[in-house]
């Protein structure tokens, strides 16, 4: 059934000083968030380097794979700002002077020193985009086809994605509950296989962690059916409990 579909995204972040460690790349996690209210699931993410080959590398493999396909990074006025021209080749078009961005900069660099051609870069797209509202800066995001790109800068990423809300084809969203509780993954690993197996419709993951002393560790079950998600938490604390562990809801 159509509302039973998947739909999936993949992100390129694109930058030396992410792979150098230099910037600590916080906008995999906001996308992620983003993505799981649309009812997008984010299924694959790549770190690539200020090179043309290997971001039209990346773009050519992850947008052919998956619904949506995002990047961040590579769109500012500076020469390594690189991945207009690297998804332009991708996709087999020119690079082009967008009109409406150029009118948006023109507008935020008018008290700001003007418009000069280090800035007009930022009204660069690749022939037949479309322009993704900045709120923040003159500097607009880019959309063509199923790939979407963005801002590195963060708290910018965050206003492109908020002017992206609803505007998606997407599926019913991931919901999630976890259970906490003090016991070793390894012991209860048959119990969760066996708890999944016994729910379809929900997965569960399980993350270890070491406090006060002792392991322990937090159980997350996922699904899309309310219903579903309920009767798998519900099956997973039982098991817990009948094998002597204490479940915690909410985790630990």
């Amino acid at each position: 059934m159509a509302e039973d579909r998947i739909w999936t995204a993949a992100l390129v972040v694109i930058g030396d000083e992410i792979l150098s460690g230099r910037t600590h790349d916080k906008n995999i996690a906001q996308i992620a968030s983003w993505l799981q209210v649309q009812g997008i699931r984010l299924l694959e993410v790549r770190v690539v380097p200020d090179v043309e080959a290997r971001i039209v590398e990346a773009v050519n493999a992850l947008r052919t794979t998956h619904d949506y396909l995002f990047t961040t990074g590579g769109i500012g006025p500076t020469h390594d700002d690189i991945t207009v021209d690297a998804v332009a080749a991708a996709l087999g078009v020119d690079v082009v002077i967008h009109p409406e961005a150029r009118a948006s900069l023109e507008e935020y660099y008018a008290i700001r020193g003007g418009l000069n051609e280090a800035r007009l870069r930022m009204a660069r797209v690749p022939e037949g985009a479309g322009l993704i509202p900045n709120r923040m800066s003159g500097a607009p995001g880019i959309r063509i086809g199923n790939v979407f790109l963005m801002a590195g800068v963060p708290h910018i990423t965050a206003q492109m994605l908020d002017a992206l809300t609803g505007m998606l084809e997407g599926g019913a969203p991931l919901l999630t509950e976890t259970i906490g509780c003090w016991v070793a993954e390894s012991e209860v690993a048959d119990l969760l296989r066996e708890a999944e197996k016994a729910h379809p419709a929900s997965q569960i993951g399980s993350y270890p962690f070491f406090r006060e002393g002792r392991v322990g560790a937090n159980f997350v079950v996922r699904s899309t059916d309310s219903e579903a998600l309920l009767a798998c938490v519900d099956g997973l604390c039982s098991a817990l409990t009948a094998a002597g562990f204490e479940a915690t809801p909410g985790g630990i």
